[in-house]
């Protein structure tokens, strides 16, 4: 797997450490002992003493910590599941969520942080998600305290390009405000999946590029008389997320304010004005006007897509491994064991080749700001660390407790498996109980993250090959290079790029669904620059090469 746009990444972690000793008032490079917070100078109840990579949390006093928890259909909220029993009666943590659907997520984040009301921390945060609540304040600064956090001090240390990612989390305060999920090693969450028992009925290989599929679909079309061969999970925001750069383009949940870097040109471009967003939209679109995308694709919740491909009416979709083993067990339950089975669909080859944005990040967590102030706070961030960014931690929030959820064995490839009445994943398919719903386990507001031998243990022989082929066939392109901004542009940016993603996501979805023709991209182009489009990206652009020239100055 070879990484791509490494220019200006380089660039920035050669010399960051001047921008950042500029950042610190009196001169001091950001995170020296002369600058740090010191455990002293922080709430210390419930605290551990000298808390260690390696060490087992347990509060020295009862702490309570309250969180933003994004609710999910699979496995729904059970404040009762052995995941909170065991934080409580092992490390003495109660944990307190605020439960909110996922249909409502961005809104309510979005009204809960803006009024100030956010519980101590959020799950579920993908960087960028904190841009707009940066200036206000009601977000803590957490890179002024990870030296309070050995374990997540750890990885960024020894996970080779981790720290350098982390890096272009920072703002123009030379500080960041998230915590993701760090990995070990980049892993491909999101593909296309589809059903191979159908394929093979056909003798239909499995497309290796975007027109390879669209055959393979106009076959489906003709032989079983289908309007919707393919279908979406997720509304085709995971598909155009992980579709995006082989178009040479960003989209989907990947498109946060739809700026993206151009390194031919060392600037950022508005992604939906240039040639490959239009490649990508006019691609979808042409499926669906020839029958081979579900109309509805685009608009349908889960549960609509899961019917379809159970129903064998859509036979390629998106997902994950979470839903290929949801649509694999639904299709045992109504055709019988064996009868039908969904696989996972190479990374496709499209005009920019075969290549997936990607990082070793991923979600994560943000706190608010207060929680600096509670006499508590360094016991919560000794907790935090030890849950989300230690080898304990992880196998905990993944696997659960060994012997009451899991086992270790050397029969299975990863070396994890489920009790015999518990399944996971495609592990124990019609175990009664489900280590998800039932105990809180493999929760990815939890398990979001973690070394590879953690994260590669939950996958089955299959998804540990196609994970392997993935690794040794993709290039990946890194995240772009930063371009933090000062609390007025950035306000300022924000209320640009609300509106323009708007008009983005209208104009999408119309194009894709066949409610506009194609020509009226003009049109779309036009509303974009009505809507200030050229003043957004010179703001961008700005920042961009500010920063640079910081970056320069202090070589």
């Amino acid at each position: 797997m070879k990484l791509l746009n490494k220019r200006n990444l380089a660039l920035y972690l050669t010399l960051s450490g001047g921008l950042l000793l500029a950042a610190c008032g009196n001169g001091g490079e950001a995170g020296s002992p002369e600058e740090e917070i010191t455990e002293d100078e922080v709430g210390s109840v419930g605290a551990m003493e000298n808390f260690e990579v390696g060490d087992t949390f347990v509060a020295t006093e009862p702490l309570d910590i309250s969180l933003l928890y994004r609710d999910l259909p699979a496995y729904p909220l059970e404040r009762d599941w052995l995941f909170f029993e065991h934080l409580e009666n092992e490390h003495n943590v109660t944990m307190n969520p605020t439960s909110v659907p996922l249909s409502d997520w961005e809104e309510r984040l979005s009204v809960t942080v803006s009024a100030g009301d956010m519980p101590d921390y959020s799950t579920d945060i993908w960087a960028g998600h904190e841009t707009p609540y940066v200036p206000s304040g009601a977000i803590l600064p957490i890179s002024d305290y990870v030296h309070l956090m050995p374990h997540f001090s750890d990885r960024l240390e020894n996970w080779d390009g981790v720290a350098e990612q982390i890096e272009n989390l920072r703002h123009s305060d030379g500080k960041y405000y998230v915590l993701p999920g760090l990995n070990e090693n980049v892993q491909v969450d999101f593909s296309l999946k589809f059903n191979e028992t159908v394929f093979n009925e056909h003798g239909i290989e499995e497309p290796q590029s975007w027109d390879e599929l669209r055959t393979a679909l106009e076959t489906l079309r003709d032989e079983t008389g289908t309007d919707k061969a393919m279908t979406l999970w997720w509304q085709g925001n995971a598909l155009m997320n992980f579709g995006g750069a082989s178009f040479d383009t960003i989209g989907g949940w990947g498109f946060m304010n739809g700026a993206m870097y151009d390194e031919d040109t060392d600037e950022f471009v508005y992604a939906p004005m240039e040639q490959g967003y239009r490649d990508m939209v006019e691609y979808f679109a042409g499926l669906t006007e020839d029958g081979l995308l579900d109309i509805e694709a685009t608009t349908q919740d889960d549960e609509m897509a899961r019917n379809k491909l159970v129903n064998l009416e859509s036979f390629v979709t998106s997902g994950n491994v979470g839903t290929l083993t949801d649509v694999n067990e639904s299709l045992e339950e109504a055709h019988g064991e064996g009868e039908y089975e969904f696989s996972r669909m190479r990374i496709l080859e499209g005009p920019n080749g075969q290549v997936i944005r990607g990082s070793n990040t991923s979600s994560g967590i943000m706190l608010n700001a207060n929680i600096a102030d509670d006499d508590d706070f360094l016991a919560k961030l000794q907790f935090l660390d030890w849950l989300h960014y230690s080898d304990e931690g992880s196998e905990f929030a993944h696997w659960g407790v060994e012997g009451v959820t899991y086992e270790k064995t050397d029969e299975v490839a990863g070396g994890y498996r489920p009790l015999e009445n518990i399944r996971y994943e495609r592990m124990n398919r019609g175990a009664d109980e489900d280590l998800q719903e039932d105990y809180g386990f493999g929760n990815v507001a939890f398990a979001f993250a973690g070394p590879a031998h953690i994260r590669q243990s939950i996958m089955d022989e299959d998804e540990f090959e196609w994970q392997s082929r993935m690794n040794e066939e993709l290039d990946v392109i890194v995240p772009d290079p930063p371009y933090p901004m000062s609390q007025a542009d950035q306000e300022r940016a924000s209320l640009l790029s609300t509106p323009l993603q708007d008009t983005v996501e209208q104009y999408t979805l119309r194009f894709i669904t066949g409610q506009y023709s194609l020509d009226r991209w003009g049109e779309f182009m036009t509303d974009l620059e009505n809507q200030n489009v050229d003043e957004f990206m010179e703001l961008v652009n700005e920042s961009y090469r500010d920063f640079q020239q910081s970056l320069e100055d202090a070589e």
